[in-house]
């Protein structure tokens, strides 16, 4: 309660003139995100930042023993407010807050404090959650904002889908991304118009995404097919991982990134799991249900226009994947990504992408059991996976982790080779 009495609040008078600074992890959906928020009366500003002196300020802030996505967030945070580029009497820090049992609950805590040992203590933090642990009056997730950041982590998880399968082929360098930013403008703008969040809109522009892309010209080749899972935050962040993603495209590689609205399905449905379990009170349940319900709505949109394509891949449902793990592991197991980073695995490999970077922190517990503990066993049921997992921390260094990629990708095309070879 003392940490609630003295916390700084975000008030109404702040929302006028202050910016708000968060940091980056999808850069598509922040990116989208970043636009539903401004259109709501914030002033949100995605951090870029991703030199040496993010890491430097996190260790000097932030204890090593801390998990390395809190030591890059609010190094990247306070290396941003110690750049002279923000006025620090008019600034406010957003952080998401999960709850629950991983680290990442903690995340607001370790924040405020490094903020005081900078001196830096008079700037507000915000908690982005929706359980309701902390409330300022400047800042409140309505009705209308929820839904249209939903409808944004849907569009980013179609435009992220369809720019990894089309990028590796087309013919002419950038158009893909030149259409994804035409799209992510597009969808902004739509939001402006308070249009593009009701189910007809999402439904419509989700198939407009599919038969848009399908129109850029592509070199059908064969190429290896890399999976990304991992801790969220590790798996999504090119800060995070080195830029994982750019790696494996110039390596050659077709990359396939889990959607975030399987996760956001994964941690809704961790709720119902509890109450069906342990109890609780009936209206919570049916407002869980509700949610679960509505997100699958934006899901079956997602994967009915994608199967409409003759082109690109349709990955499996939540509920699919849900099925998937029954063998391997129990649903109890939630904590962080869960069952669910298993499950993400044999999506990957049931659907042709066999090769997979598993991203973790170092230290990282609930990864270590669910991704890396279930390697073996995963190899066993699916004797074509290539798994390697690979750590990020401080004291990693880019070239061991690039090398031990390079090893798996090594493998990836020797058999790639020998499939050619029978065909």
């Amino acid at each position: 309660m003392a940490d609630e009495a003295s916390r700084i609040l975000f008030t109404k008078q702040m929302r006028k003139t202050y910016k708000l600074l968060c940091p980056n992890m999808a850069d598509i959906h922040f990116h989208i995100l970043q636009k539903v928020f401004c259109a709501s009366g914030y002033d949100v500003e995605l951090l870029t930042n991703t030199d040496q002196t993010v890491i430097d300020e996190g260790l000097k802030y932030v204890h090593n023993d801390i998990c390395y996505p809190a030591l890059l967030t609010i190094g990247q945070m306070i290396a941003a407010l110690k750049s002279g580029k923000y006025d620090l009497d008019h600034v406010a820090l957003l952080m998401t807050q999960t709850g629950g049992g991983c680290r990442a609950s903690n995340y607001i805590f370790l924040l405020r404090k490094a903020l005081k040992k900078a001196g830096m203590g008079q700037i507000p933090v915000i908690s982005v959650n929706l359980s309701g642990m902390e409330k300022n009056p400047g800042f409140k997730i309505t009705l209308g904002l929820l839904r249209r950041a939903l409808a944004a982590l849907v569009y980013g998880d179609m435009l992220m889908l369809l720019s990894n399968q089309t990028r590796p082929y087309e013919v002419e360098a950038g158009c893909t991304d030149a259409l994804v930013d035409r799209w992510v403008d597009d969808v902004c703008e739509q939001f402006g118009r308070k249009r593009g969040y009701q189910s007809r809109d999402i439904h419509d522009n989700l198939r407009g995404m599919v038969e848009s892309f399908e129109h850029i010209e592509i070199r059908r080749v064969q190429k290896v097919k890399v999976g990304i899972v991992g801790e969220i935050y590790a798996k999504y962040s090119a800060l995070a991982n080195n830029h994982l993603e750019q790696f494996l495209r110039s390596q050659d590689c077709e990359v396939n990134v889990p959607s975030l609205m399987g996760f956001m399905l994964f941690k809704v449905d961790n709720r119902l799991e509890d109450i069906r379990l342990y109890g609780g009170n009936p209206f919570k349940k049916l407002f869980v249900q509700l949610l679960f319900q509505y997100l699958r709505v934006f899901e079956t949109y997602t994967l009915d226009a994608l199967r409409a394509s003759r082109r690109y891949h349709t990955p499996a449902s939540y509920l699919e994947v849900k099925e998937m793990v029954t063998p391997l592991i129990g649903y109890g197991c939630k904590m962080g990504e869960g069952w669910f980073l298993t499950g993400e695995m044999i999506e990957l490999i049931r659907g042709g992408y066999g090769n997979i970077v598993c991203a973790q922190p170092f230290g990282c517990l609930p990864n270590h059991i669910v991704g890396k503990g279930k390697i073996r066993q995963i190899t066993e049921m699916y004797p074509q996976a290539n798994i390697v997992p690979i750590d990020y921390d401080p004291g990693a260094t880019k070239v061991n982790q690039e090398n031990r990629i390079k090893l798996m990708l090594s493998v990836a095309r020797e058999r790639l080779s020998e499939a050619g070879q029978e065909d």
